[in-house]
């Protein structure tokens, strides 16, 4: 499950950091910016549900 969330992890936190940089060069982009990283987080963090979703899966079935 670890290596799974590892990706995700990496990929909202850099997201975030992006973004926020992205709204201190220009503010008045922030409707536009929002909810596109938004989404884009959304789908990260799916990936790692499904990360878990494996992992249970495979503990299982073991």
């Amino acid at each position: 499950m670890a290596i799974g969330a590892i990706g995700p992890g990496l990929g909202i936190g850099m997201l975030g950091s992006r973004a926020m940089e992205a709204l201190g060069r220009n503010p008045e982009a922030e409707p536009a910016i929002r909810p596109n990283m938004i989404l884009a987080i959304a789908f990260a963090e799916a990936i790692a549900i499904y990360a878990l979703v494996v992992a249970i899966v495979i503990k299982f079935i073991r």
